[in-house]
């Protein structure tokens, strides 16, 4: 049992959060590649172990071990160097939740090709600006007709692709991905030497989802999926040998977190389901039907899960639920362990690292808290001078101790641009800009981007508390809290929400809401301005677009 991750921590028991905290390590080998000396080792030692179930909407399921993997990964990679593809070149692979995405990855990783994960929600300006940044030389994409065609007409700006690949079908102009691996040998040798990597080679770049402006380009070397060891292991607790789901699709670093890396490290089985769209009960159903043992879903999910019959579903087998991307609200937790006996893990990072904090296995989760801070990265809450805050007080969530010992998993740069680099990761600490705060057990609280907190008569009130609040409110699924202008205020606060099944819009509810929000929360905090949407505006990613609210209400950042 754990024979992978015993090969890079020297202990993976604890008695505490404390012992977890000054004791857990990782070691990181010069020329650590994840397809060889985790997916082909675990083929080595334990050929049939399973890596993935897949399954989709159409009935189609199928189990792959590593074993499966890795000779599909040879045959891939093959198939791949003979189009002209080696180390440092860049791949844009857009595959939704494809199990072929899993085969790609592994194998431009044996080839120490660089991956530019990306959604099917990208268009064709989104694409060729991924492709002109990077300097892509091939694309691998999901027979999906709106991807191909967004890809099709942003070729013409993409002078450096080479080749475009697609799977699950045939598409004219396009070579066919099963003909390529069924053609190509199954031999494959690990490159040395000049042809090898290291585990400083970058191996990643995801290009986050920015509330406005162009998408950074952000880059992971050879060594991340070992810092999300403390993603599977220690938040999500991921257990050997058993299913494992995280809700994400292969274009979001979160997928990264939740779907492969640590998981496989930690020989979990990933479960994956390729769902053409969101419904709560399919969800649900695959949860029961398929006996999962851990589950990770963004907040928004669960919030939407909750508005079904949760209770008519057998979820006992699952021993752990967990959340991130957003800050969950602490109704939702509440609601969820009624429900199910079981409270929500919460987690907390970014497209930057691994899960930066988190309730792990020996905190007891609190409703609204992200946790503690997650060893090796030195999180610490700083003010504008770099000085950490008291208890009770806000400050920004910071990785310190850079020049110390670089923390596996954290970012190391923005792809091109030096300067950007310079000033996020080339001093002493990084700063997220996410503001939180410090109780005296040490538990902290998301308070929220440092552009969101709202300044209004004197005082500063983050959205998070606020938007907490309402979706205490039976009315509320979802709302945004966001900063409108005032003539004596200045700003006031406003709240944009989505209404639940059987409520509607009226000044009786919104007075309902206001007075709720007082009787919650300091009185000053309520919104002044509540406004009703069918959805709220976001990024492909999922994440509210706060800024957007406020530019349309004429609020200048």
């Amino acid at each position: 049992m754990d024979y992978i991750l015993k090969k890079y921590c020297p202990r993976i028991e604890f008695d505490s959060y404390e012992d977890f905290y000054e004791n857990f390590r990782i070691e990181v080998p010069e020329t650590f590649n994840f397809a060889y000396d985790v997916v082909d080792e675990w083929a080595r030692v334990d050929p049939e172990k399973r890596a993935l179930v897949w399954c989709d909407d159409e009935g189609e399921e199928r189990t792959f071990t590593f074993t499966d993997i890795s000779r599909l990964s040879n045959r891939a990679a093959n198939a791949f160097k003979e189009l002209g593809i080696g180390k440092g070149d860049v791949v844009m692979c857009i595959l939704r939740r494809r199990w072929e995405y899993w085969v790609v990855a592994v194998a431009l990783c044996k080839l120490g090709a660089t991956i530019i994960p990306a959604t099917l929600q990208l268009t064709k300006k989104d694409i060729a600006y991924r492709v002109q940044s990077a300097d892509v030389k091939m694309l691998v994409c999901v027979n999906d007709d709106y991807v191909c065609s967004q890809v099709e007409e942003a070729l013409p700006a993409c002078p450096t692709v080479d080749h475009k690949i697609v799977v699950a079908g045939a598409r004219g102009g396009w070579l066919g991905f099963d003909e390529l691996v069924e053609s190509a040998s199954e031999e494959w040798t690990r490159p040395v030497g000049a042809e090898g990597v290291t585990s400083r080679d970058i191996m990643l770049v995801y290009f986050t989802s920015g509330t406005t402006g162009m998408a950074k380009a952000v880059c992971h070397n050879f060594a991340h999926p070992l810092g999300h060891i403390l993603t599977a292991k220690y938040w999500q607790q991921v257990e050997e040998n058993t299913l494992h789901m995280s809700v994400t699709d292969s274009g979001w670093a979160k997928f990264g977190w939740g779907k492969i890396y640590g998981q496989w490290i930690a020989g979990a089985t990933v479960f994956a389901y390729d769902m053409e769209k969101f419904v709560p009960t399919h969800l649900l159903q695959k949860i029961q039907d398929y006996r999962l043992t851990t589950f990770c879903a963004p907040p928004t999910m669960y919030r939407f899960m909750l508005q079904e019959d949760v209770a008519s579903y057998d979820l006992s087998s699952v021993k752990n639920f967990a959340t991130a991307g957003e800050p969950l609200n602490p109704e939702g937790t509440i609601a969820w362990e009624r429900l199910t006996g079981k409270r929500i893990r919460e987690g907390f990072g970014q497209t930057e690292g691994p899960v930066l904090l988190a309730t792990f296995p020996w905190i007891d989760p609190r409703p609204g808290s992200m946790g503690k801070p997650s060893p090796l990265l030195n999180i610490k809450l700083l003010d504008d001078d770099g000085v950490e805050v008291e208890d009770g007080e806000e400050g920004a969530i910071c990785v310190t101790g850079l020049k110390e010992a670089y923390p596996p998993g954290l970012f190391v740069g923005y792809y091109r641009d030096e300067e950007r680099t310079r000033e996020a990761v080339g001093g002493e600490y990084y700063n997220l800009h996410d503001m939180a705060w410090r109780d005296s057990d040490g538990y902290c609280y998301f308070v929220g981007r440092n552009d969101d907190v709202i300044k209004c008569s004197g005082y500063r009130i983050g959205p998070f508390e606020v938007e907490s609040a309402l979706i205490e409110h039976p009315a509320v699924v979802e709302c945004a809290v966001t900063a409108a202008p005032d003539p004596i205020r200045g700003k006031v606060v406003k709240a944009t929400i989505v209404l639940a099944r059987g409520w509607e819009p009226s000044d009786e509810l919104v007075k309902e809401l206001q007075n709720h929000v007082k009787r919650t929360t300091a009185p000053y905090k309520y919104p002044r301005i509540v406004e009703f949407t069918d959805e709220l505006p976001k990024t492909v990613g999922g994440k509210i677009k706060r800024r957007l609210i406020r530019q349309n209400d004429g609020i200048e950042d």
